[in-house]
């Protein structure tokens, strides 16, 4: 097994709903933060919680760049709680990591968590 294959596997959940717009900031912010830790592999679960702008067909143009990033797409609104409930599921890491995509949480401070 490679060394990289060794490091444990985090997963970043993170509910979506109708944020089309903050997207391309959210995965700004939150990549670079996630590739510098190099103790750890990573993904991002992202839940589409219902929306009803582009926020899955911009959340698949990013899944079909980064293997990393998955996508949940529930049938409707279902509210956070259930949108988290279901991206911990779904979440194949040994440690989770909630975090909003409207950036409220600073990606910043992943690295000490």
């Amino acid at each position: 097994m490679s060394a990289h294959a060794r490091r444990p596997l985090v997963s970043l959940v993170v509910p979506f709903h109708d944020e089309a717009e903050t997207i391309d900031a959210f995965f700004a912010a939150t990549l670079p933060i996630l590739e510098s830790v190099d103790t750890i592999r990573f993904e991002i679960v992202c839940i589409n919680d219902g929306s009803r702008d582009d926020t899955l067909d911009r959340l698949i143009d990013v899944a079909a760049g980064d293997p990393r990033v998955r996508i949940v797409d529930l049938t409707r609104r279902f509210g956070k709680e259930a949108a988290l409930t279901a991206g911990i599921d779904e979440a194949a890491g040994t440690a989770v990591i909630l975090i909003d995509a409207d950036l409220q949480d600073p990606p910043a401070l992943i690295p000490a968590m």
